[in-house]
């Protein structure tokens, strides 16, 4: 969601604000601002609406500069998008302050402070905050104090940052629920909404804690719990460096990201198997003791990840033998939800800071699960610092909004975690090398299904002109179809939906005529025959087929129906392959349309708000 930058140190820091700013234009935003207290003691405000290429114009125009100050994009909740309701807000021209997520309480609040005469001038929920940090300063409780007053009366998920016109050596920040790093560096600190804003400027990172309060200075950083206890949290070296948040070669993030599918899936293999053998050890410690007792599993998800969970259940049930369940986290949160014994809770996420995601995480907690394993591709994310296991996805850094490669080495992931779990139920030696000599084939059969691009490029010419697709799959095929809807519709802005094709026959038949494409996943598989009926049907409503399908199958290409050829790959890792070409259709379809591909209207990469 918002992205958030702050920064004090020896030398102006309002490029290193902004160039955060512009690695954090992933996540989604409408307006811009950065707050700098300047060498006179004032607080000098840049705001815009729009890009952070608006912001940098402006601050050309009406240069400001400094030694700490903060930055901001805003997505917006409460109040639409304008100047006025963009971040930073002041209160006075004392205290500033920047906010991602929610004060689901602003109301009654914002009636005490217009009670005590302070004036609004935003719709916001963060404009409270500002004024009641500052009324806490007035009765003479310093910034942290100040701060932690605040923080304790407000209610929802949020991330703060503050700034003190008259405290001018600090930025205290407050952590609940929304992700804040602090970035270490020499004599200078920096603190950041997510990693990639401040590789430029350091490697070394402290992951806040939930209900963390920290003041961070040039010569050090102090951080204080939610019971107000000074903490020592652990610095950590990332290996993501500056060159791997950048797309150069490629003309987008999202193109350049399918492009690295191979070799993240190849990473993500790494020291998980050994002899054609999967090592469950990898999960954790605790791996083998859970594995031997899961009956269940409960997977819970949210938009693409879910769609992973979905093939996963597939997966998991007719190799392991085990049952699974599969809910969209938002659902499952505000549900009576019933356990039964020795279930394995099992989140994904590409952020692991996922709101709903990560309060199911805690409300599993309490209801007697046998344990929880996130797949998760952020190393120090709140769902991976809360899961008893975990297995990272190594995407590396996913800058584009719709997710590519973060989806495939989730689905390689639960792949894995699958042979794992059969194994702990007597999964046969032969059986499990003929598996993990499939997962090892699936870098190789997405790069040939990466030289389709042209092709597909082509292809795309006959969907940019139309308002809805329908997209169909069978089996584990289904959740791959909702996710090749789901990335036309994000990026293209082309309604698309996704049915189980069998289901045609009980309300999606009526959408079918010669103006909507009909898009069909069709790997050579046991429901093969079932599938290309389903096709016949369509047909004879006079719809238009576009076919990916395996050269085994037997579909040929004939007026109304046009086939794209697959390279083969085995029925196990056929969701994977299969997901690389209508992830390239999407991409040039959106291309032909001028929509922006990275950051499509209205979406953010982490969601962390309800």
């Amino acid at each position: 969601m918002c992205g958030i930058v702050g920064a004090v140190a020896e030398r102006d820091i309002v490029s290193v604000l902004v160039e955060g700013l512009r690695r954090l234009e992933y996540r989604g935003y409408d307006s811009a601002g950065v707050a700098v207290l300047d060498s006179t003691g004032r607080i000098g405000l840049c705001r815009t609406v729009g890009k952070v290429a608006e912001l940098e114009k402006k601050l050309e125009n009406k240069p400001l500069g400094g030694f700490l100050g903060v930055a901001h994009t805003r997505w917006a909740t409460h109040g639409g998008v304008t100047e006025a309701n963009a971040h930073p807000h002041m209160s006075g021209n004392r205290v500033a302050v920047i906010h991602n997520g929610i004060i689901e309480n602003f109301q009654p609040i914002k009636d005490e402070m217009l009670a005590k005469g302070y004036e609004f001038h935003s719709e916001t929920d963060t404009e409270v905050a500002a004024h009641l940090v500052h009324d806490y300063l007035k009765q003479g409780l310093d910034l942290v104090a100040a701060v932690g007053k605040a923080v304790k009366r407000f209610e929802g998920a949020f991330a703060l940052l503050v700034i003190d016109a008259e405290d001018p050596d600090r930025i205290v920040v407050s952590r609940v629920a929304s992700p804040l790093v602090i970035g270490v560096g020499k004599g200078e600190n920096f603190v950041a909404s997510g990693v990639p804003a401040l590789l430029p400027v350091t490697r070394k990172f402290i992951y806040l804690e939930q209900g963390d309060l920290a003041e961070i200075r040039r010569d050090g950083v102090r951080i204080v719990d939610t019971d107000g206890k000074a903490v020592a949290r652990e610095i950590h070296e990332t290996e993501w460096d500056s060159a791997s948040a950048e797309k150069a070669p490629y003309q987008h993030f999202m193109l350049k990201e399918i492009h690295d599918q191979p070799s993240a899936l190849a990473d993500t293999l790494y020291g998980r198997i050994s002899n054609q053998r999967v090592l469950p050890e990898s999960l954790g410690a605790r791996a083998a003791e859970m594995l031997d007792k899961v009956e269940h599993i409960h997977i819970v998800a949210c938009g693409t990840s879910y769609h992973a969970g979905c093939v996963g259940k597939y997966w998991i049930e007719s190799i392991a033998g085990v049952p699974c369940q599969v809910e969209i986290a938002s659902e499952y949160r505000y549900r009576h939800v019933v356990v039964p014994p020795n279930t394995l809770f099992v989140t994904l996420s590409q952020s692991g800071e996922t709101a709903d995601t990560l309060e199911a995480l805690r409300m599993a907690k309490g209801l007697g699960y046998l344990g929880s394993l996130t797949i998760c591709n952020s190393a120090h994310s709140s769902l991976v610092r809360e899961s008893d296991l975990v297995m990272m996805t190594q995407a590396g850094p996913e800058i584009g909004v719709a997710s590519t490669k973060a989806f495939t080495t989730q689905l390689l992931s639960i792949l894995l975690v699958t042979l794992m779990m059969a194994k702990h139920r007597g999964l046969a030696v032969e059986r499990e090398r003929e598996f993990v000599a499939n997962l090892t084939h699936a870098a190789a059969a997405s790069d040939l299904a990466l030289k389709m691009s042209d092709q597909l490029q082509e292809l795309a010419k006959d969907f940019a002109d139309k308002q809805h697709t329908l997209f169909l799959g069978r089996g584990p095929m289904w959740p791959i179809a909702m996710e090749g809807a789901l990335k036309l519709k994000e990026i293209s802005y082309i309604h698309a939906e996704a049915y189980a094709a069998g289901e045609l026959k009980h309300g999606p038949l009526a959408l079918i005529d010669n103006e909507m494409p009909v898009v069909v996943v069709a790997p050579n598989n046991e429901l093969l025959d079932k599938l290309k009926s389903n096709m016949q049907v369509v047909r004879a409503r006079g719809g238009q087929l576009y076919v990916f399908a395996d050269k085994e199958t037997g579909i040929k290409s004939e007026p109304g129906v046009k086939v794209i050829g697959m390279p083969h790959a085995d029925r196990l890792i056929a969701p994977i392959v299969y997901t690389v070409p209508l992830q390239l259709l999407a991409y040039h379809v959106a291309v032909l349309k001028g929509t922006d591909v990275d950051q499509p209207r209205n979406l953010a990469k982490s969601v962390t708000v309800e």
